[in-house]
This record gives structure tokens, sequence and C-alpha cells, in this order.
């Protein structure tokens, strides 16, 4: 387990070499408040067998069920879960991701390149009623298209509290 430990840090200290610059900003997505049944949500909270590089920062956790992001937030706690085979994720698809988040107020999800090309916010956010996904805050559901392959910046707000992810995308 100490192996494993210090073999995440060290991909993870090996991954920030990136721009790291900010994605210039894009119109936000009010918070939609039709909820989504729990059962939609696999019973899932990841042991780290093995951690991806994905781009900038940000790296994948691979474990037992759909790969998980840990995003870098401020005044918040930020996971993802990509219903999706894994990073790199496949351009000109919609990809649904599911957040959680603490903080408090409604959640604002955009996400763009570093050139400021927006993704397309498919539907979202969709605040859950719960499910079996353990980590902590409230929980939403989006479904993006990213019109190009590139390392995408997923940037989610709330009244208190804010982070991102990066995402390769193929």
């Amino acid at each position: 387990m100490k192996q494993l430990m210090v073999a995440m840090l060290l991909l993870v200290a090996g991954c920030s070499a990136g721009t790291g610059a900010p994605a210039p900003t894009s119109a936000s997505a009010p918070v939609a408040r039709s909820p989504v049944p729990s059962s939609d949500i696999p019973a899932i909270t990841p042991s780290p067998t093995a951690t991806r590089a994905v781009c900038n920062e940000t790296s994948v956790i691979l474990g037992g069920g759909f790969p998980e992001v840990r995003g870098t937030a401020r005044n918040a706690e930020l996971w993802g879960l990509l219903f999706a085979p894994g990073p790199p994720l496949a351009s000109g698809e919609e990809i649904k991701i599911v957040w959680r988040m603490t903080g408090e107020g409604p959640l604002r999800v955009r996400a763009s390149l570093a050139d400021g090309t927006p993704a397309k916010l498919a539907w979202g956010p969709e605040e859950h009623s719960g499910s079996n996904w353990q980590r902590p805050g409230q929980e939403w559901g989006t479904g993006f298209v990213f019109p190009r392959p590139g390392c995408w910046k997923i940037e989610l707000t709330r009244t208190r509290g804010s982070g991102y992810v990066w995402l390769s995308v193929k």
C-alpha cells in the first residue's frame, strides 16, 4: 500500500508540468432541478488499484468500476465519476460525468480548451437525490460533448466553493 501511495504521488507530481494557465471563461449553465433516480448511479467507491495521467495535474483513479477523478478545489472537495472507459475520452460523443462537490449554493459547470473553445453542455447539471457513490458533497450529473481532441478544463463553481479537473479527449 505504501508503495502504491508513493507511486501515485510521483505520478501526480510528474503530471503537473502542464501550462496551468486558466482557461478562458464561457457562459455557465444554471442548476437544473429535476432529480435523477439513485438507481442510475452504480454502487462504487473505487479502491485505487492504479492511476493514469490525464493532462496537466489531474490523474484518473482506476478501480473496480468507472474511472474517477479528484478535482483541485478551493473551499470545497470535488470528485468526478466518468461514465466512459476512461481518459482519453472520445471527442464528438456525449460523455456522462457525475460530480460530488461540497460547499454551498447552486452548481455551475463549464468546460473549455486553453484557446477558449467551449465544450457543449448537453444536459445538466441535474441534482441527484442520492446514490451509492461514496464521496463527500452533493451530487449532480452532467452530459458533455467535447468537439475536438485536447486537454479540457472543466470548472465547477458554487456560491461557496470552486474547483476544476483536466480531462484528456482524443
